[in-house]
């Protein structure tokens, strides 16, 4: 919401608002790291995808990879914003599969809910990385650069062409947006939980934790809880690439566009932005590069996850900065709770790394 509000009343991205309060390097490696995790990310998805596409057709997965990588990229550089936010929208409801699934294997409610609510700490450093990917995925950097960047282009869409004209926000419009990201985060979560449970009560209580593809977990599903939850995670591998990989790589375009003032837009065309949609190829030729690389896409996911989960707190307390800068956000600052909740979650997620890196 902090991102929302920065986007909503300076009328620009995440990263110009940065600039007002950070040095030129201090931008440059937050639009590098950032640039990194989401081509691994991306990568990471691509193959995920190929390998579920094989799955239902035989299609050798590194064609898939390509064919996948192509679509993604054409689809980002040919589809207006506009179009781009209705898919993404619709593509969210696959993601309810993974609820289906869980529910599909019947657990013991009452001891899921007491091991819910009575977690346990986790024990030496690779629990730890564990516990700041899972941190890294669910408060990732792209998102908060997407979400600023989402709304400079709903702001564009409503004819708001100029800056000046995007300045500032009305208390109805910081209210609305309040609420549709507040129901986003609460299906965001339930999904991930959903995705842990499942995991956790078949791949885990069997002993399956090295698992390396999509493939692999589905087929370790099938005979753990039946073809239809294997099948169910395999189409929400599919929809759930087609949903990150346009965000991913539009996301770190719009902070690298803006840290060297490029145009910018998933309205302008490539010819109003071609450096902002070269770097949306770059990242996905990246992305397709790694799978001939034959690196382990499981592994490179959470890995790219920890390197969000290191980046995301000191990025969190830069945009608690921007947020809290009266004079850039033209007395529209974000309120005291807000600011308290995200200096707790930047609070624990330093803890989480000092954990991973010292235990």
């Amino acid at each position: 919401m902090m991102c929302a509000r920065v986007g909503m009343v300076t009328g620009a991205g995440l990263i110009d608002a940065l600039r007002h309060r950070f040095s030129r390097p201090v931008i440059l490696l937050f639009v590098l790291s950032l640039l990194l995790a989401n081509t691994i990310n991306v990568g990471a998805d691509l193959v995920g995808m190929a390998d579920a596409a094989e799955l239902f057709t035989g299609l050798d997965s590194h064609i898939c990879v390509v064919l996948f990588g192509i679509a993604t990229a054409w689809a980002t550089i040919r589809l207006r914003y506009s179009q781009i936010a209705r898919t993404l929208k619709w593509l969210t409801l696959v993601l309810l599969a993974y609820i289906v699934a869980a529910f599909q294997l019947g657990p013991d409610w009452g001891a899921v809910l007491r091991a819910t609510v009575l977690p346990t700490l986790p024990h030496g450093s690779a629990q730890w990385a564990g516990l700041v990917a899972i941190l890294g995925t669910t408060i990732s950097p792209y998102l908060f650069f997407w979400q600023a960047s989402q709304e400079v282009e709903e702001e564009k869409a409503l004819g708001r062409r100029g800056r000046d004209a995007r300045v500032g926000a009305a208390v109805e419009e910081l209210r609305t947006r309040a609420a549709d990201i507040g129901l986003g985060t609460l299906f965001s979560n339930v999904v991930m939980y959903f995705i842990i449970l499942t995991a956790a009560l078949t791949l885990h209580a069997q002993g399956r934790t090295t698992v390396e593809t999509s493939r692999e977990a589905a087929l370790a599903l099938r005979p753990l809880a039946g073809p239809l939850a294997a099948g169910l995670y395999a189409f929400g591998v599919l929809g759930v690439g087609f949903l990150a990989i346009p965000t991913l790589t539009a996301s770190a375009a719009y902070a690298i566009s803006e840290a060297f003032d490029w145009s910018q837009g998933l309205d302008e065309g490539w010819s109003g932005a071609p450096a902002f949609y070269s770097i949306v190829v770059v990242s996905t030729l990246g992305g397709v590069a790694l799978d001939f690389l034959n690196f382990q896409a499981v592994t490179a996911l959470v890995w790219s996850a920890v390197i969000n989960g290191a980046l995301a707190p000191f990025l969190l307390l830069g945009i608690l900065i921007v947020a809290s800068d009266r004079a850039l956000m033209h007395g529209q600052t974000s309120n005291r709770l807000g600011q308290g909740v995200v200096l707790a979650a930047m609070l624990l997620m330093w803890a989480a790394l000092a954990g991973m890196v010292l235990l």
